[in-house]
């Protein structure tokens, strides 16, 4: 077992123990030796009873960074047992992009109360950023910026720096502009250090990626990922800079649309560990209910060849069989092009590639397994007939669920709807419907006519 998985599950262990024993300062001991992304993690980790009383013992210094690393379902239900006033003391010390994530999990009236509680300055930076929806740049960038101008010498900016007494964290650059605050590119640090003091900034200064203040966070960790970025600069749509992003923020990001992909294809977008179990229930009980129409479905087309499946046993033994070949190949397929969307590799223009291919792949691994399979089924029952059926049958649902795995996700895209949570319940009810319908309907012609 990974071993950060194991140390992991022994701090959970050892806090809950110290909590059914009653022994708060062990707990508390074990919490301070945490990172707030770690205690983070610990408290989505247990259960909501044990939560409150380990929020009890986290040292009020770092409450607001625990915060900024929690999901946002158990941020919220922190943030709704606490008063305004404890909100702005808890996020004093946090960058304002992560003040604006919390914020954004309030409702829009205690939200207000926070700010307008602030300071001018931080109100006016947390304003700027919640003007943005969450997921474009400008709802995940930091307006903590240094700007420097490209015309002045290195040995001014190095005294501009030691004025300031610190510069935000994660800066690897400093960004240059003109005296209209457009943006010109960046100046790295490494430059800064290591060049002549009297050459100019204009001379060191880089051309880098910036990024549009309405540009997706999704194509933001794209840009990131695929130029290996440390920071970008965002600007409006004139150009002038407003703030920039930083990897750790990409790497949320990331992280997010990882979790919301796989909690999508069991249709539990919203839900986390220990949601409460109405909330849950109801959730679960949507998709529940439309796999049990999709399995009548299934059902009503076996129920069509019942005199057929009477008078010939085996076909009730081997019908999962086509079915299950038929859905697994689909959820291949499926998965790749619900990738290919999220990664934004599939465009008009290589549609048709993309199905030609998972056809040819759906065709070859059908001729290949309903050899093997009608072998099989030939030894076993006897019967010729009955093994070639059985590997006609699988060819076309190989086929069908090549076609529909790649197809399913680019219609449902178009539609708005999330691939990752429709796709795999569609392509689940088109699998078995088709395998059942040819395994069934070729006996029927040619077995017992």
């Amino acid at each position: 077992m990974n071993k950060n998985v194991t140390q992991k599950t022994s701090v959970i262990d050892a806090l809950h123990d110290a909590l059914e024993s009653n022994n708060r300062k062990a707990a508390s001991t074990v919490i301070a030796t945490l990172h707030p992304s770690e205690i983070a993690d610990i408290l989505e980790s247990v259960p909501p009873r044990e939560r409150e009383e380990l929020w009890d013992l986290v040292d009020i210094e770092v409450e607001g960074d625990v915060l900024s690393h929690m999901q946002d379902a158990v941020r919220t239900e922190f943030l709704e047992n606490m008063r305004p006033d404890e909100v702005i003391d808890v996020t004093k010390d946090l960058e304002a992009d992560d003040v604006a994530d919390i914020l954004q999990d309030l409702p829009d009236d205690i939200a207000g109360t926070i700010l307008q509680a602030m300071d001018e300055q931080n109100r006016q930076r947390l304003s700027s950023i919640l003007t943005y929806p969450e997921d474009t740049a400008g709802g995940l960038m930091n307006v903590d910026v240094i700007a420097i101008r490209a015309d002045v010498p290195l040995d001014v900016v190095n005294r501009y720096l030691r004025l300031l007494g610190n510069i935000p964290e994660k800066t690897d650059n400093i960004m240059v502009v003109n005296r209209k605050n457009k943006y010109l590119g960046v100046l790295p640090l490494t430059e800064l250090l290591i060049r002549d003091q009297e050459t100019k900034v204009s001379q060191w200064m880089e051309e880098q990626p910036y990024v549009s203040v309405e540009t997706p966070t999704t194509e933001i960790a794209k840009i990131f990922e695929q130029r290996d970025l440390l920071s970008a600069a965002v600007v409006d749509e004139k150009g002038f800079l407003l703030g920039r992003i930083t990897v750790d923020d990409v790497v949320d990001v990331i992280q997010k649309e990882a979790e919301h992909a796989l909690r999508s294809m069991a249709g539990l977008s919203d839900e986390e560990m220990f949601s409460p179990i109405i909330a849950s229930t109801k959730r679960r009980a949507v998709w529940l209910g439309i796999n049990l129409l999709t399995a009548f479905l299934g059902a009503w087309v076996i129920g069509r060849f019942e005199d057929t499946i009477q008078q010939l046993v085996a076909l009730a033994i081997l019908m999962p069989v086509v079915a299950g070949m038929g859905g697994i190949a689909g959820s291949q397929t499926l998965t790749i092009a619900i990738r290919g969307i999220a990664l934004g590799q599939i465009a008009k223009t290589n549609i048709k590639p993309l199905l030609i291919k998972e056809l040819s792949v759906g065709i070859l691994n059908g001729v290949f397994w309903s050899c093997i399979v009608s072998g099989i089924v030939i030894l076993w029952f006897g019967e010729l007939s009955l093994g070639l059926i059985i590997g006609a049958s699988m060819i076309i649902n190989l086929v069908i669920a090549a076609l529909a795995g790649a197809t399913i996700p680019i219609v449902l895209k178009h539609y708005g709807i999330d691939p990752a949570i429709a796709g795999s319940v569609i392509l689940t009810t088109i699998t078995d419907v088709v395998g059942f319908v040819t395994f069934l309907g070729l006996a029927t012609i040619f077995l017992l006519s």
